[in-house]
């Protein structure tokens, strides 16, 4: 069984620094400092691109998890996806969409994942909300980045 779900953040910086903001290995780790999460393999550093893998360190639920993802699909500026090769999950894959749509970037964050222990419900239940928030928080965080930035750009 699997569960996914759809996150649509809506900002006026641009779709182009979105999008490559969005592959910031550097960004992503700030944006998850309560989860502790660092690169600690491939990647561990500036931008991610196709074909390429990071390995993740985080502490989740007060249990330490380690997870290897890959960029499997990118298209500048308008979508890439990253897919767990290696960690916790039975599944896990992120599709990030960037598009204008009258006049503002639309990032849309889709997330599928299965867990090797909990079932359907639990998944909805936990799991969901939780990555829901985490998602959240880390589109909060590139958007005030962007917002900091001398004259919008990152």
């Amino acid at each position: 069984m699997v569960s996914s779900f759809t996150l649509v953040t809506r900002t006026t910086a641009s779709v182009e620094q979105l999008f490559e903001l969005s592959l910031s290995i550097d960004e992503h780790m700030s944006s998850m400092d309560r989860s502790s999460e660092r690169a600690i393999a491939g990647v561990t550093g500036g931008s991610i691109g196709l074909g390429e893998t990071v390995t993740w360190r985080a502490r989740h639920f007060g249990i330490w998890f380690t997870m290897t993802s890959k960029i499997t699909h990118l298209e500048r500026p308008g979508c890439f996806v990253d897919e767990q090769v290696r960690g916790p999950f039975r599944s896990f894959r992120h599709e990030h969409r960037f598009a204008l749509e009258d006049g503002k970037t639309v990032m849309v964050d889709t997330l599928t994942i299965a867990s090797p222990i909990l079932g359907r419900l639990a998944e909805r239940a936990i799991l969901v909300p939780y990555l829901r928030r985490l998602i959240r928080r880390r589109n909060e965080h590139l958007l005030r980045v962007l917002a900091d930035a001398p004259s919008g750009n990152a």
